[in-house]
C-alpha cells in the first residue's frame, strides 16, 4: 500500500467522479483507476462501487475512508513538523476544511496583499482536527464554525453566510426565487462527512428541527461540495449549503427562507496568541467583513477571541 493509493482514494471518495478526480490528483484516468484497483488487491476487499453512471463507496470503503484520512492527516503533519524546523514568524500554518468555499481565500489574498513577508501554508483538515492542531501548536489559524470550543483556541465570527440548498436543473423548485424550508421534508438531504465536518452536520439537523421536521437522510455522505454534485444532479437527493459555496455545473443553488438562515463562519487561534502573523489575518478578516458587509454590527463575538490591537 502506498501512500499516494491513499490519497487517490480519499479525492474520489470527496469527488465520487473519476474524471474530475483524476484532474484534481493531475493524473490521467486510467492511471487513478489502476491505482485504486491495487490499493483493493492489497486489502482484499471491495472499497468502491463503480459502473457507467455513478461511483459510490461501499460500507467497507466509507470504512476505510476515515481510516485514511487520518493516516494523511498524520503525514501531513509530521512533514509540517519537519518544516517546523525552520520557520520564521511570517510562516504561517492556515487550516480549511472544504476549499469550495470562498470566504478564507479571500481572507487570506487580503492579509498577503496587505503583508507581503508573509508566507501562508494552507492545510485541508476539518475543524475538528484543527482544533487539535492548534492546541498543538501544529496549525496557526483554523476556519470554519466555531462550535462548543476549548478555552484554549480563540474564536471570531467574521461572516453569517446565507444558507440554501443545491437542486437538480430540473427540479420541482426551480421556478421558485427561494426554497421554504418546511419544504426539505419531503427531500432526501444528503450530509457532510460525520468525521471530517460533524459542527456542519449539527447545524444543518438543528436548522430542520427549528421548522418542525427531522428530515430523510440520503444514506451516504460527501467530502465536498464537488462530491455532492453528481448525487444532486441524479435527484438522488440535495444538499444544504451556504451561498459562498462554488456551485458545480449541473446543479443550481436556491436561498432557504422560512426562516431564513446564515451559516457562522469564524477564524479560529490559540487563546492569548501574540502573533503578528495572526494578527495579521485576523485584522484582514475584520477589514473584509466590514467592506463585504458580512455582519451586522455588533455580531463580533466571545470575548477570548480579541487579539491586540
Amino acid at each position: 500500500m502506498e501512500l499516494r493509493q491513499l490519497r487517490y482514494f480519499v479525492i474520489l471518495a470527496d469527488e465520487l467522479h473519476f474524471g474530475r478526480a483524476a484532474t484534481r490528483a493531475n493524473i490521467v484516468q486510467s492511471a487513478l483507476s489502476q491505482q485504486l484497483k491495487r490499493l483493493e488487491r492489497e486489502l482484499d476487499v471491495r472499497l468502491i462501487d463503480r459502473d457507467t453512471h455513478h461511483v459510490k463507496l461501499t460500507q467497507a470503503g466509507q470504512a476505510f475512508l476515515v481510516e485514511a484520512r487520518q493516516i494523511i492527516a498524520h503525514v501531513d503533519r509530521a512533514a509540517e513538523a519537519a518544516k517546523g524546523r525552520t520557520r520564521t514568524a511570517s510562516t504561517l500554518l492556515v487550516g480549511v476544511g472544504d476549499p469550495s468555499y470562498d470566504t478564507m481565500p479571500q481572507i487570506l489574498r487580503q492579509a498577503e496583499d496587505r503583508r507581503s513577508d508573509l508566507a501562508i501554508h494552507q492545510i485541508e483538515v476539518g475543524v475538528p482536527q484543527q482544533v487539535v492542531m492548534l492546541q498543538d501548536a501544529r496549525l496557526d489559524v483554523g476556519f470554519g464554525r466555531a462550535a462548543r470550543l476549548p478555552n484554549s483556541v480563540a474564536a471570531e465570527l467574521v461572516r453569517l453566510d446565507p444558507m440554501g440548498v443545491l437542486l437538480p436543473a430540473d427540479h420541482p423548485l426551480i421556478p421558485l426565487p427561494s426554497v421554504p424550508l418546511p419544504t426539505l421534508a419531503e427531500e432526501r438531504l444528503l450530509l457532510a462527512d460525520e468525521e471530517r465536518a460533524p459542527e456542519f452536520n449539527e447545524f444543518i439537523r438543528e436548522l430542520c428541527r427549528s421548522a418542525g421536521f427531522i428530515p430523510v437522510y440520503y444514506r451516504g455522505s460527501v467530502g465536498s461540495v464537488r462530491g455532492a454534485r453528481d448525487l444532486v444532479v441524479r435527484g438522488r437527493c440535495v444538499f444544504c449549503v451556504p451561498s459562498s459555496a462554488d456551485v458545480p455545473a449541473g446543479v443550481m443553488w436556491k436561498p432557504i427562507t422560512e426562516p431564513n438562515a446564515w451559516y457562522p463562519w469564524s477564524l479560529m487561534w490559540r487563546a492569548g496568541s501574540r502573533s503578528r502573523g495572526v494578527q495579521a489575518i485576523v485584522n484582514a478578516a475584520r477589514s473584509l467583513s466590514a467592506e463585504m458587509e458580512w455582519l451586522e454590527p455588533g455580531q463580533r463575538y466571545d470575548p477570548r477571541g480579541t487579539l491586540p490591537q
